[in-house]
């Protein structure tokens, strides 16, 4: 109760810092205005007149109207010779950007959760966690919640109108891929890649089991193997289709930043580094390459292996973090290259010919700036949506940060007394205990389902959530 009155502390010195500090600085908005971004500005009618050598004309034939002033349609050269200004970007420029307030909120409520959570860690690293809720979990499920609900309603978008049907086609041939993909792994054998989910079931089936027999109904579990596995496959389709577009913005960012900066060698280096540092994670969980390795081969000149086998978990862990921070240092970066689009399109549009009217050459160019936010949602969702499920991962699968791997304590509810423990509760139930007796042993029965389940069911979930990204 001790703890837990800790973790509401810091919860409630966490909102009050919400309330105070985000009207004054914020993480986001910093991010995309103190950064040194610059965008391009479109030329203006006066400029484009000079360029072409269109005279002004007296007549309102034509005309467009916009925002109830009456702006003049004419054509120009597609090959006209054009050059971009560019100012750096201002708080006032991005309050008015599709999506601000979602990119603004999700990215600073995932800052202070993630200071909830450091802060939980350390005080739980002083006071362990026994049979206490760990708050900062509920922390972490809003921004998963958050997160997923944003990345949603820009995945909605691709299935509106009809200008839409490449985006709509490419997001469910996608989902279909991922789909095919997260099937074909479940049948790999687990001696190769470390999914968990032979161990996750046998964990969840057999309590879920006794449970139901010890209720009188007889049940060999839940559900069978195969239909779990369907369903999990179901959900890394719909992560896949989610993450199309996200992955696709990603690498076209990443290819314009080789050409943008290929004479700093450093940093290509450290952005190619973090372009493949999902690769180099997921090789991590494959056996034959990382647990065997590290842990089990021993060198010449050895006594022991490497790492001893808490100490591979954990840097699993730190592995990800570390990537995660790394794409976000390099945020700025990748925004600037997709800001550098409008003098992209420019270049490109002079190597056409014909011609193009004013307003849909300004348009080109300002539907950059315009999509800023939504660009920064699809490069920012995906790594806060992995941040937080390795949060997850590691407090509800037992793990800690040092390399020690955390284990149910047997003197808690050791899985072989199970069956006798929630025998016990039915009988007691029987004597017409009171209702507040009754709720008790309930909520016993419940935690001895949850000691003996919910470390590997919560592994491998998580697990197949992060793999995802």
């Amino acid at each position: 109760m001790a703890l837990l009155g800790a973790q509401l502390v810091i919860t409630l010195i966490m909102v009050s810092v919400i309330q105070k500090l985000t009207p004054h600085f914020s993480l986001a908005r910093w991010i995309l205005c103190s950064t040194g971004l610059t965008r391009y500005l479109y030329p203006t009618d006066q400029q484009l007149r000079i360029l072409a050598g269109v005279p002004k004309e007296k007549s309102k034939k034509g005309k467009h109207t916009e925002n109830g002033k009456v702006k003049e349609v004419f054509h120009v050269p597609r090959n006209l010779d054009i050059t971009l200004e560019n100012t750096k970007i201002t708080i006032l420029d991005v309050v008015h950007l599709k999506y601000y307030t979602e990119y603004q909120w999700l990215l600073d409520f995932s800052i202070y959760a993630t200071v909830v959570y450091v802060m939980t860690e350390i005080y739980n690293y002083l006071y362990p966690i026994k049979d206490e809720i760990n708050l900062s979990m509920l922390w972490c499920s809003l921004v998963l919640g958050f997160a997923f609900k944003v990345l949603l309603s820009l995945w909605i978008q691709y299935f509106k109108g009809e200008e839409s049907i490449g985006e709509r086609s490419t997001c469910i041939v996608t989902g279909f891929a991922y789909l095919l993909i997260a099937m074909t792994i479940f049948i790999v054998d687990e001696n190769n890649l470390e999914i968990g989910l032979d161990k996750a079931y046998a964990s969840f089936n057999h309590s879920a089991s006794l449970f139901l027999n010890n209720q009188g109904l007889s049940s060999t579990g839940p559900a069978s193997k195969i239909i779990v596995k369907f369903f999990l496959a179901l959900w890394c389709g719909l992560l896949g289709s989610l993450f199309t577009f996200p992955g696709l913005r990603m690498s076209k960012m990443h290819w314009d930043i080789l050409r943008y900066y290929k004479d700093q060698k450093l940093l290509l280096l450290i952005a190619n580094i973090s372009y493949a540092s999902p690769l180099l994670l997921i090789s991590l969980w494959i056996k034959p390459i990382s647990r065997d390795y590290l842990t089990i081969r021993i060198f010449s000149g050895m006594s022991g292996p490497l790492m001893t086998t808490s100490t591979f978990e954990s840097m699993r862990l730190i592995a990800i973090i570390v990537a995660v921070l790394l794409k976000f240092l390099l945020m700025p970066i990748y925004l600037q290259s997709y800001l550098n689009l409008a003098m992209q399109r420019l270049e490109n549009q002079k190597k056409e010919a014909g011609r193009i009217t004013n307003i849909d050459l300004q348009k080109k160019i300002a539907a950059i700036f315009y999509y800023l936010c939504v660009v920064a949602l699809q490069f920012i969702v995906p790594i806060i949506i992995c941040l937080f499920f390795t949060f997850m991962y590691k407090t509800l699968g037992g793990y800690t940060w040092e390399g020690l791997l955390k284990a149910p304590s047997p003197e808690e509810c050791p899985a072989d007394q199970l069956p006798k423990f929630i025998s016990d509760v039915i009988n007691d139930y029987d004597n017409e205990k009171t209702v507040v007796q009754t709720a008790q042993d309930f909520q016993l029965t419940l935690s001895s389902l949850k000691q003996t389940s919910n470390v590997f069911l919560y592994r491998y979930l998580l697990w197949m959530s992060i793999e995802d990204y």
